[in-house]
């Protein structure tokens, strides 16, 4: 089996989306300091990170959404580990992504994969405009297909233009998983691979960070 990893590195300052503050990560105890606590020879690091929650490659459950909507802590399992996995590839350059993007690809139970490519400029200034995105006829197909995740490789799934968010609005409303800020969907195969996007079970929360990745037959 080989495990393909679809998640950017969490660094101290990153910028994942531009306006949210970028994630301070330090240590709460230092080695040095640890040495008064434990025997000789004994040290540890223990660390603190300070983050909004859409920070890295993250999961909205529906409670982003929707204040009646489920958050991290209710989230089922089956429905973030072990999905079947299905990528649609976008054309490059191209920013609406319409229904026809999936043909007549089988999507029920799936986790839906968009790979448009933009993840190649993660941590740049051009990540922040300019993305490609799903349009609400393509998200009442996924809803329609039976979905339970879909996935992309851009700043959001939805167009930023406006103020309406009608793709997050219309998955978290119908209880579907959304992560954003995948890369390397470019490694996975069309089809025959398991995904994972498991966050932390947080209650009260509504999107965090997740280690998303796939695994894929050799």
């Amino acid at each position: 089996m080989r495990f393909i990893d679809l998640s950017h590195t969490i660094h101290d300052g990153l910028v994942t989306y531009p306006g949210l503050p970028a994630p301070k990560i330090a240590e709460h105890l230092t080695r040095a300091a640890s040495r008064e606590r434990y025997a000789s020879g004994t040290e540890f690091s223990i660390g603190r990170i300070e983050l909004v929650a859409n920070t890295g490659t993250y999961l909205d459950a529906p409670f982003h959404r929707y204040e009646r909507g489920k958050d991290l802590a209710e989230l089922e399992l089956e429905s973030l580990a072990h999905l079947p996995g299905v990528v649609a590839r976008a054309p490059r350059g191209m920013r609406a992504l319409g229904p026809e993007l999936f043909g007549d690809a089988q999507l029920a139970g799936a986790a839906v994969l968009i790979d448009t490519g933009w993840s190649r400029h993660f941590g740049t200034p051009s990540y922040g405009s300019g993305h490609p995105f799903l349009t609400r006829s393509a998200a009442e197909l996924l809803v329609e297909r039976g979905a339970v995740l879909v996935g992309i490789d851009s700043l959001n799934i939805d167009d930023i233009s406006s103020g309406e968010r009608p793709v997050h609005s219309l998955l978290l409303e119908r209880d579907l998983r959304i992560v954003e800020h995948l890369t390397n969907l470019d490694r996975l195969p069309d089809l025959g691979f398991r995904f994972f996007a498991v966050p932390v079970k947080v209650r009260g929360l509504g999107s965090f960070p997740v280690r998303a990745f796939a695994i894929a037959e050799e």
